[in-house]
């Protein structure tokens, strides 16, 4: 690889870790820099294969600070994250085997993502606060069958945005505030990673020493977006979730009708 590219994807790396330590999201940055990046030949599967080995790192180092510092809700985040190692697992076997084309799922996520911006912006309190009253069980097993199915399926298949969809699920399921929602949220993407990148890594499919250097930047970003998170509260979060999924609402619309 040429020193431009590496600069871009160790650049890309840092500023993904960051996002998805604070909200989510940030693999809607680094999987377009790896598919930039990466050498012509390299197959679609190695990319995701590579992007879960980089994300794995900075999810699982930003699990951890917010577990030190912040009360996780372990009886739905726990479950939800053993599900996700198996689900989001299907999920990579399904893209090494079916290689799935992107332009059928963008529209899908696109719209999502415009939902979830005009829920966030008309909904101003939602996040802000903790409501307890929510977390009733069924709330509490509807989080967990999102979050480490559906959500977890995604992400083993294409990943982008997987974050954002697990703390927009645990802020409006069961009551908890962006904080910790995204902390939830940093423990099932941990899960998500990991299943898928053991497919990856099984099929052959990860350029590993290029992602152990993006690995450590990702962890440099996502060790200062969780401690940013933690030190300015929800609010902080709110804000760059909407910046962050109006981000990928404009990237999303250009790749679908301007690229």
């Amino acid at each position: 690889m040429d020193a431009g590219s590496l600069t871009l994807l160790l650049t890309a790396a840092t500023a993904a870790g960051w996002v998805d330590a604070v909200v989510g999201g940030g693999g809607l940055l680094l999987l377009p820099a790896l598919l930039i990046g990466l050498p012509p030949q390299v197959p679609l599967a190695t990319a995701l294969g590579t992007n879960k080995m980089t994300a794995i790192a900075g999810t699982t180092s930003a699990a951890i600070t917010y577990a030190r510092h912040t009360r996780i809700d372990w009886r739905v985040a726990g479950p939800a994250g053993a599900i996700a190692v198996v689900v989001s697992g299907i999920g990579a076997w399904l893209a090494i085997e079916l290689t799935p084309n992107k332009d059928v799922y963008r529209p899908v996520v696109l719209g999502i993502l415009v939902a979830v911006a005009l829920f966030v912006t008309f909904r101003p309190n939602n996040g802000i606060y903790a409501h307890p009253e929510r977390r009733t069980q069924g709330r509490a097993a509807l989080a967990v069958a999102l979050a480490g199915g559906l959500i977890a399926l995604y992400d083993g298949m294409i990943g982008p945005g997987t974050g954002t969809f697990l703390v927009l699920t645990f802020t409006t399921v069961i009551g908890a505030d962006f904080l910790h929602g995204s902390a939830m949220a940093k423990i099932v993407n941990a899960g998500t990673n990991l299943g898928a990148l053991i497919v990856f890594a099984a099929g052959g499919h990860v350029w590993w020493q290029l992602g152990a250097a993006m690995a450590v930047c990702n962890i440099i970003g996502a060790q200062v977006g969780a401690r940013m998170a933690l030190k300015r509260g929800s609010g902080f979060v709110r804000i760059v979730l909407l910046v962050v999924v109006l981000a990928l609402i404009a990237r999303l619309s250009y790749d679908q009708w301007l690229a």
